[in-house]
């Protein structure tokens, strides 16, 4: 009890501080005995302004109710959140269980000033998420039919509703039940502005790119310095708002008027670029609040990396910008670019003009900002917006992620990541975003390369890229040229020396170079003039330019191939042949790219010419090399096979009940030890999971007696994990069926990995063994593998794994992509596994982990999968300190005790 009292104390101090719609923030956190006054106020301000507004069925209207729900918390059958505006509650959100059936009833106020802010979706959304983390099936209320602004907010978030009578309708939502691909009983919405279903929530980035007055606070006049790089950048852009520079120490900067300080301006600003040394950076912001500037971008340094005197700075910093309603770029950013007409915003130091375009870049590096640039302009490749971020202390890549979502005017997403603040609302948005957008990454950092940075991308669809130029590659093709139908390329071209090194890349990365129909290979043998003309096509280094638009016309309609890869050496009429490349493309519909003269990027005679002036879509991308542009074309069909496949459902799944499992949690220290076994049993327990029967041993007269009570044949085996699964050195003994071969087979382990408790088994029936394993990944979160037991696998096998949430084509994937899945699946006379049992283990230990986040790793090894039905010989569970527990809401702060 006093664990479960502590843990709720905890979760009181806890805030969750969410941005909304017009970019404003509020603090949502549970409600406890303190704020008693504070809700009393609350319900007489509403009652004052209007007491007969409609409001949910439930407690959300009643003082009393509310009052004695907060002063007594503890209990999972109800909670009461409230949304803060500095010391004062503003509209808040309540459920209550009834019955034993997992319905809960719920309600909801938000105060009038602040409707209309996308915070009634919010705290609908975090409703969901905790009541679902409490075990609740379903959400309920009646709701009267007069509140068509709350009928419509449940509506949108997917509610269902159900007339009653003429003054009444019941609705509903189902919390188990997944709502699409991906989705979850936790965490199925983002958190701006009311989540990825409602566009309102990109309002508070559409002011950053497209502000109507701009700041530079610390503008110098001194030609090299950060502000007086960004204010002359702003100028030369042709920005179409008004630009103030603000000096305290000049009168003018660039020949425009400076005013000493930011009150001193005569004008609403929208935006404000902050240019001064770290230890001025809070002062200024207060100023920016006051003057009720909306967007900030910090590019001083000094903050994370400027060590314990930084992080205090820059936690000051948040906490004034969110006070103040602002959204905060930085600090140690680089600045924003916006090339929209109605905008020209270049508000950054960095050197470069990109062409404008359909590309939204988003960088977390300050210092590669510069390449970006740099490498836009010479490959042609056009930036619709352009973002570097530095410390994200605010405004993240999932808030931009989610403004590309919706905005006109951007088709491809280009990041560079060093890190996910969130990965899991990464995912989410990332995912619905890659069906209609391609997103295409560059994760660096020293842990790029592991396993969960692969899992989280294809789960979400992300286009992984390894280096700089594989990025702007892939970019390159995406943003100018359609997506292929499937992996089958068609390979026209002046060299016969590129054409097999374009067949060779294609072959390694996984496409297709298929032999022509016979009617395309005739029609190809009397262009070309020999009977050899197939797939490559080599026309030679004098091909004739009306030849080598036939050839390529010829190859595009022949039906065998989805993309082609046109390949041009140096030719007395070489624009000709690039334009024969660019009309192909047009006419065909098919994807092309080009290996033109050796050149990246797009040139002139491949280029279709857009509005803005730069290469537009249609444009045919070149690459240095056949292998680059092959390894760019493989992505892409990656993307389009990701596109067009099932993304499944996250199943729902019976004999759950996980009241249990969460008080065994609370009993347990969280500091990364073994649990013991019966607390690992009650874990698994509430999700249906149950380990073989094992008694522990500490000598041979226990082990015999362990036998007995079993029942012979058992098995013997060293507890010590590391041995615990290895036939191969003698430290599991199986089929033991009398005392006598007990005996033997426990000097054999004590002579092979010397003492130790041991294990008692009954034998198990014979299995395909697997390994299954949850972890916390740092980088995305929990994350769920599978490989094949053994020790050979244990020492060449890398597991495969997925995040979370697992969806049964997730599953599905694990069972039939792993190292060795013939064993599993069948094949070759061997028989075939029951993958369904194995299937169903998985989902129950992505429940539990979703379920409870303090679980830091779930080890199931081994876990055989027999003909029918999967046996788990041992489980592990490791409980996580709560600093390390994942977080799922935007901007969390804790509170200070």
């Amino acid at each position: 009890m006093a664990a479960s009292r502590a843990a709720n104390a905890e979760q009181t101090r806890r805030v969750e501080d969410v941005v909304l719609a017009d970019g404003g923030s509020v603090a949502v956190r549970p409600l406890g005995p303190d704020d008693v006054g504070r809700l009393s106020a609350f319900h007489l301000r509403l009652s004052e302004a209007n007491p007969h507004d409609p409001d949910l069925a439930g407690a959300a209207g009643d003082p009393a109710l509310l009052a004695g729900r907060v002063v007594s918390p503890g209990s999972r059958a109800s909670a009461v959140l409230g949304a803060l505006v500095g010391d004062q509650i503003v509209g808040l959100v309540e459920y209550s269980t009834i019955g034993d059936e997992g319905d809960a009833r719920f309600g909801i106020l938000v105060e009038s000033p602040h409707q209309g802010r996308g915070l009634g979706t919010l705290l609908i959304d975090i409703l969901i998420d905790t009541a679902g983390e409490a075990g609740v099936r379903r959400l309920v209320a009646d709701v009267p039919a007069s509140s068509r602004r709350v009928l419509e907010v449940l509506r949108s978030v997917g509610f269902d509703l159900t007339p009653m009578d003429d003054t009444q309708i019941r609705v509903s939502y189902p919390v188990e039940t997944g709502d699409g691909p991906g989705s979850s009983t936790r965490s199925r919405r983002g958190r701006v502005g009311g989540g990825l279903d409602h566009p309102d929530g990109s309002r508070s980035i559409d002011r950053l790119l497209h502000p109507r007055a701009v700041a530079v606070i610390g503008a110098s006049r001194q030609p090299g310095a950060v502000g007086h790089e960004v204010f002359r950048r702003l100028l030369r852009s042709g920005f179409t708002g008004a630009v103030y520079p603000v000096n305290a120490a000049a009168t003018h900067v660039a020949s425009v008027y400076a005013y000493q300080d930011l009150h001193a301006v005569p004008a609403e600003i929208d935006l404000a670029v902050v240019a001064v040394p770290a230890q001025r950076v809070t002062e200024v912001l207060r100023t920016c609040a006051q003057k009720r500037v909306r967007g900030v971008i910090v590019v001083s340094a000094g903050f994370a990396d400027g060590g314990d005197e930084g992080r205090a700075l820059l936690a000051d910093a948040i906490r004034i910008a969110r006070d103040g309603g602002m959204r905060l770029i930085g600090p140690n950013a680089m600045g924003v670019i916006n090339t929209a007409p109605t905008t020209r915003l270049h508000a950054t130091f960095a050197v470069g003009e990109p062409p404008a375009g359909r590309v939204g870049v988003f960088t977390q590096s300050g210092a590669l900002a510069g390449t970006f640039l740099t490498d836009a302009a010479r490959r042609a490749v056009g930036f619709s917006t352009f973002v570097s971020a530095g410390d994200r202390s605010d405004v993240s890549t999932n808030d931009f992620l989610e403004y590309w979502q919706s905005d006109p005017r951007t088709d491809v997403i280009m990041l560079h990541l060093q890190s996910f603040g969130n990965p899991r609302r990464f995912a989410r948005i990332a995912r619905q975003l890659g069906r209609h957008k391609p997103v295409v990454a560059l994760k660096s950092g020293q842990e790029s390369a592991d396993t969960g940075v692969n899992a989280l991308f294809t789960s979400a669809g992300v286009v992984r890229a390894d280096t700089l130029n594989q990025l702007f590659d892939a970019v390159q093709l995406l943003a100018h040229q359609p997506l292929p139908a499937g992996r089958r390329v068609g390979i026209v071209g002046t060299s016969s020396a590129l054409a097999a090194l374009a067949t060779d890349a294609c072959r390694t990365y996984g496409l297709e170079v298929p032999a022509l129909s016979e009617e395309t290979w005739s029609e190809l043998a009397a262009l070309v003039g020999h009977r050899y003309a197939t797939n490559p096509v080599d026309l030679g280094p004098l091909a004739d330019p009306e030849r080598f638009d036939a050839a390529l016309r010829l190859v595009a309609a022949s039906g065998d191939v989805d993309a082609i890869i046109a390949l041009v050496t140096p030719h007395a009429q070489v624009d000709r042949l690039g334009a024969a490349v660019r009309e192909v493309a047009a006419d065909s519909g098919l994807p092309v790219l080009a290996s033109y003269l050796g050149q990246d990027g797009i040139p002139a005679a491949l280029a279709v010419a857009d509005p803005s002036g730069s290469a537009g879509r249609g444009s045919v991308p070149s690459y240095s090399s056949p292998e680059s542009a092959a390894l760019a074309l493989s992505r892409a069909a990656d993307h389009a096979a990701w596109r067009a496949r099932d993304h499944g459902r996250v199943p729902a799944l019976d004999r759950i009940d996980l009241d249990g499992a969460r008080a065994e949690v609370e009993r347990h220290p969280k500091n990364g030890t073994w649990l013991p076994e019966p607390a690992v049993a009650t874990l698994l327990a509430g999700v249906g999971l149950r380990a073989w029967p094992s008694i522990r041993v500490a000598d041979e007269a226990q082990a015999r007696a362990a036998a007995e009570a079993l029942g012979w044949p058992v098995a013997l085996k060293i507890s010590d994990e590391r041995f615990r699964s290895r036939l191969d050195v003698g430290a599991v003994q199986l089929g033991l069926g009398d005392p006598d071969e007990l005996g033997g087979a426990w000097r054999a382990v004590r002579a092979a990995v010397g003492p130790g408790d041991m294990l008692v088994q009954p034998m198990a029936p014979a299995g395909v063994s697997t390994v299954v394993r949850l972890r916390q990944d740092p980088t995305v979160g929990p994350l769920l593998s599978l490989r094949l037991g053994g020790a050979v696998a244990d020492l060449l096998v890398d597991p495969l794994a997925r995040t979370l949430p697992l969806t049964d084509r997730d599953a599905e994937d694990l069972i039939h992509e792993i190292r060795g899945s013939v064993l599993l699946v069948g094949g070759s006379g061997a028989p075939a596994a029951d993958t369904d049992a194995l299937a169903d283990l998985l989902h129950r230990v992505a429940r539990l982990a979703e379920e409870l986040p303090a679980i830091g790793e779930i080890l199931l090894d081994p876990v055989l999968v027999g003909r029918r039905g999967v046996v788990l010989l041992h489980a592990g569970i490791r409980l996580l300190p709560p600093e390390t527990e994942s977080r799922t809401l935007l901007r969390a702060l804790a509170v200070p005790t």
